[in-house]
């Protein structure tokens, strides 16, 4: 039985839309746990202080993790690992051992440094919070100093699962981290306060990484003994890694800075932001991470290959799908906010005020989720190139814009009273206190479609006609998607009547009905459209991919 498990566990995944979807679904189940992690916090604590220092304590371990796990990421390592392979067995190994051991010495060093710095950097981040939760935010945050480690560790070993195409143990690994932050509320957080919870964090970083180690040890690719450094080969990997790592260090940046400018708010403001980001990431990760992620190792073999035609026709496939998944989703979250916000989140302390102001910032963000999709797909088709030093330049730029926006419209949404009326009025909160939160997120999405037209601009001229085949798509998608929505608040309207929305099974069901209208309306359109990415769709999971046999590499292609 244990091996009939481990099988299935770490058995070879083929094909995009297979390997896509059993990411998706596996994503699902993972984002499904991170809901239910944070509905738990909003019953708990609600928007509150609480919450708001855990969170911010989350900013610095989270930017150690982008900077320095980035120098040995998946994006960057992949390409490596499976040219080394394919030349020798033996110069792989070495070279795999070679980069652990200096990223494990980087990592570890990186974390003692900021260990010691965090008294000072966290007054200086978060001036706005009071005086008199800055040593909880310092303690908190050393012990998820932790998480970098063990993460970024089960980071690297998910470079080698991945060329070994083993995409249901990378897809799991996600679910254990959620289930033991979950733990940590349940079991830890009675027992030490808001240091349980980060050591809730920690908890699920190691089974993050456990669940990696069988296939890597039995893949024989790492052995755990000492070895000589190959600093030619760190230097290669080094110099690729940094514009990777300047990208995602950005990003990071960027979020610190909102939440260093949401500490000024309203109390609670820093809890609203993170809501509303962590459910827009829902259909992010489900959708855009799971498809690139899908997409990444074919892509670096096909360019590596030479197979250039093949390699254009990948990325197309895989941005067709996304828009024809993003699209949509991102409508309905736009049209039925107030429902899921109210459904996932609307228990014990999170009140009706913060209910609206998350779905109101939720909306804001939902404008962008297409365009972050994308992005996703388009950096790894940059990386499979071995070229990162554009979607260096457009991060670093979408970095600082989305800072610049966010600081003017919080002005400006301050200052002129005719604008904070039109969107307090638009997204129903002109009744509440803290609406300038949704600032935050105006100016987190505009950056975000800037960038995804901008890496759009230069895949077209680097790949000439690449664009043709997904106007069609984006046409077919967007016409459907607008039909849906509007379907789906009619709906509204209609179960609005037959449900008692102010009970959570009411509002429930009023969404669900609402969005299940609006799905057929849309499957109806494109099927009269005769959509090829419907009819790919439904062929793919006619497949049952969930059962596709596992085709055994030869070991020069692993």
């Amino acid at each position: 039985m244990v091996k009939r498990i481990f099988n299935i566990f770490y058995k070879e995944i083929v094909g995009l839309h297979e390997a896509a979807y059993l990411l998706g679904i596996f994503a699902l189940l993972s984002q499904l746990l991170a809901l239910v992690r944070d509905r738990m916090f909003a019953s708990h604590f609600g928007a509150s202080t609480i919450l708001d220092v855990y969170y911010s304590s989350f900013r610095i371990p989270d930017f150690i993790f982008a900077t320095v796990a980035s120098l040995v990421s998946i994006s960057v390592i992949v390409p490596f690992i499976t040219e080394r392979l394919g030349k020798d067995q033996e110069e792989g190994k070495k070279f795999i051992n070679s980069i652990f051991y200096f990223f494990s010495i980087l990592i570890v060093s990186t974390s003692v440094i900021a260990f010691f710095l965090i008294p000072y950097l966290v007054p200086l981040i978060f001036k706005g919070l009071s005086a008199e939760n800055f040593p909880s935010i310092i303690l908190t945050t050393r012990i998820l100093l932790l998480s970098p480690i063990l993460l970024g560790l089960s980071n690297f070993f998910a470079s080698l699962t991945q060329v070994g195409k083993r995409f249901l143990v990378y897809a799991l690994s996600p679910l254990f981290y959620n289930l033991g932050i979950i733990l940590g509320i349940i079991f830890l957080y009675p027992i030490w306060g808001i240091y349980g919870l980060a050591l809730g964090v920690v908890f699920g970083a190691i089974m993050h990484l456990a669940i990696q180690l069988p296939f890597v040890f039995k893949s024989g690719l790492f052995k755990p003994w000492p070895a000589i450094l190959d600093f030619q080969s760190i230097k290669n990997v080094v110099a690729i890694s940094i514009p990777r790592t300047i990208t995602l260090g950005m990003t990071q940046i960027s979020i610190i800075a909102l939440l260093g400018i949401a500490s000024f708010m309203e109390r609670g403001s820093i809890s609203i932001f993170n809501f509303a980001l962590n459910l827009q990431s829902v259909p992010l990760t489900i959708i855009g991470v799971s498809y690139s992620i899908a997409a990444f190792p074919t892509l670096a073999r096909l360019f590596t290959n030479g197979q250039r035609d093949e390699f254009v026709s990948h990325i197309i496939t895989g941005a067709r799908h996304i828009l024809f998944w993003s699209i949509p989703v991102s409508v309905l979250f736009i049209v039925l906010r107030a429902q899921v916000v109210r459904t996932i989140y609307g228990a014990g302390n999170f009140s009706w005020s913060d209910t609206k102001l998350t779905a109101g910032a939720l909306a804001i963000f939902a404008i962008s989720v297409v365009a972050q999709s994308l992005v996703l797909l388009f950096v790894r088709g940059f990386y499979a190139t071995g070229n990162t030093k554009k979607s260096l330049y457009t991060s670093i730029g979408t970095g600082v814009f989305t800072i610049i926006f966010s600081y003017l419209f919080v002005k400006i949404f301050n200052s002129f009273l005719v604008f904070r009326y039109f969107i307090e009025h638009l997204f129903r909160v002109d009744d509440l206190i803290g609406t300038d939160v949704l600032m935050l997120a105006l100016g987190f999405s505009l950056a975000q479609v800037l960038n995804c037209m901008i890496l759009w601009m230069l895949f077209e001229r680097d790949f000439k006609g690449f664009s043709a085949p997904l106007l069609n798509t984006l046409f077919q998608t967007f016409s459907a998607s607008v039909i849906m929505g509007f379907v789906a608040y009619l709906g509204l309207n209609i179960f609005d009547n037959l449900f008692n929305i102010n009970t959570l099974v009411g509002i429930f069901m009023q969404g669900l009905c609402s969005g299940l209208l609006g799905i057929a309306a849309f499957i109806l359109v494109m099927k009269c459209m005769k959509s090829v990415e419907l009819e790919e769709t439904i062929k793919t999971l006619h497949k049952k991919f969930w059962k596709v046999r596992p085709i055994i590499p030869d070991t020069k292609e692993l």
